[in-house]
């Protein structure tokens, strides 16, 4: 080679490679080549505001609990029964919306339908209130939570397909966070919109329902990420070449009892773990102005601080998780953090922001690692189902269990609750050291650092590469 030659550029300017003459637009430039970190980064934006409209409405009757029941003339067990009713759905139709998303949808139409029915149900329950009917309110949370966890199934989706082996678990971290701040704007500005519009507007229901459609809006922002996401997925695939999933790879229901055994301990936790923060949250506000004489203010800025939380650490816990791995050791650290929390606000008057903080906190911390090994364990034509799958049982936990939390709150108090839910993470703990156990059997896959994982996976890719040539 002639010194001339050594210092020409690999590609010289203008020059294209053969495969970017179908390439569009601005081509492979940084911002438009799917291939490069500045573009994914534009994907990741929308990808995690996909879930901002869902999460900012999910949480408006915590927000607003006091109002609700004195504008609507509801109980306690009616007022949460309107969790109940977004989670009952999703027992079966999430889990229904992943195989769809596998087998029929796709990720980008599926994305699109999903947000859809979240932007529908929350107009309804905006409507039912308008017009002091409950009855409608109620109809809109289920039609809301039909598109809610599905919604999270596709969003899943996209985080694997555009970013595994590269930065999966920052990339949960950051959808998280970026949900989270949704529900934190929610407990932050639902009361003062209210207390604004009460000025103005009577009586109480319809400035209730006034107040929703502020939520209404933020569903339709999320709306508009979907369409979006799925006009990058698709020029995405088309321009890389992107391997498409044949019919014969394609998921059926009965493949759904053969995942492994760690697969379903991951289902376990996830109930466990969660039924504890959501269905808490849910109810805190009450909670704080009961035991602490907080005022509602003071009750909701607190209740809040979990997702203000997860919204600043999740993104640092998922940079280190992708750093160092372990996942599994940060799930069991994560529920251990959240054990002591609820201990703190079950037996002790020390003050209580010590015991939301450590919440936040671990809830960041388990978020970040046990969504991502869904994906370590099963290849990505299966990724839909199970994530849906694991959203199914999730929301059946949290139906189930929100049920029996009314009751218990009406009929035991709160101390009572707050053992029934440290009960549940102690089911969430036991079964952290079960799948660290049922791991280790398997090779320790899940446990290993980030460095093991990449030479892992490096070396699990050529073997398939190699059968591949031989058959």
């Amino acid at each position: 080679m002639t010194d001339s030659e050594e210092k020409k550029p690999l590609i010289a300017a203008g020059e294209v490679d053969s495969d970017d003459k179908e390439w569009d637009g601005c081509g492979p430039a940084l911002l438009c080549d799917p291939r490069r970190s500045p573009h994914r980064f534009i994907v990741l934006i929308f990808t995690c505001f996909l879930n901002f409209g869902s999460y900012f409405c999910y949480d408006n009757p915590a927000a607003l609990q006091t109002q609700i029941q004195d504008d609507m003339g509801v109980s306690n067990s009616q007022y949460v029964l309107l969790y109940s009713l977004y989670s009952w759905p999703n027992v079966v139709l999430c889990f229904i919306g992943g195989v769809l998303i596998d087998r029929t949808l796709g990720i980008r139409w599926g994305g699109i339908v999903f947000a859809g029915f979240v932007l529908g149900g929350q107009v309804l329950f905006a409507m039912g209130a308008l017009f002091n009917a409950y009855w409608l309110m109620e109809v809109g949370r289920f039609v809301f939570g039909i598109g809610g966890e599905s919604l999270c199934v596709a969003q899943n989706n996209y985080a694997v397909t555009w970013f595994k082996g590269k930065e999966l678990n920052m990339v949960f971290g950051l959808q998280l966070s970026f949900a989270r701040v949704g529900s934190t704007v929610n407990f932050n500005v639902m009361k003062p919109i209210y207390s604004l519009i009460a000025k103005s507007v009577s009586p109480g229901y319809r400035v209730l329902g006034l107040s929703l459609f502020v939520g209404v809006g933020m569903c339709v922002f999320s709306f508009l990420c979907a369409i979006v996401l799925a006009i990058l997925d698709k020029r995405a695939e088309k321009l890389t070449k992107r391997k498409t999933i044949s019919l014969e790879e394609k998921i059926t229901l009965s493949d759904v009892k053969n995942f492994p055994l760690t697969v379903y301990m991951l289902f376990i936790i996830c109930v466990a773990y969660y039924v504890s923060v959501f269905i808490f949250i849910g109810v805190g506000t009450v909670f704080f102005t009961t035991k602490y004489n907080f005022s509602d203010a003071q009750a909701n800025a607190i209740d809040g601080i979990v997702y203000i939380l997860s919204a600043a650490f999740s993104p640092i816990f998922g940079f280190f998780i992708d750093k160092f791995g372990k996942n599994v050791f940060w799930v069991i650290t994560s529920v251990v953090v959240t054990i002591g929390s609820h201990a703190l606000l079950t037996f002790t008057f020390l003050n209580p922001w010590i015991a939301m903080v450590l919440m936040g906190v671990g809830y960041s911390m388990l978020a970040c690692a046990l969504w991502p090994m869904v994906a370590f364990i099963l290849p990505e034509q299966q990724l839909g189902t199970a994530y849906g799958f694991m959203q199914a049982i999730q929301n059946l936990g949290l139906a189930v269990v929100a049920i029996a939390a009314g009751k218990i709150l009406d009929e035991k108090g709160y101390l009572v609750l707050e053992v029934f839910f440290m009960a549940w993470l102690c089911l969430a703990l036991l079964s952290s050291v079960l799948l660290y156990i049922f791991d280790v059997a398997r090779g320790g896959m899940l446990n290993m650092t980030a460095k093991d994982r990449a030479a892992y996976e490096e070396k699990k890719k050529k073997q398939e590469e190699k059968e591949k040539k031989e058959t």
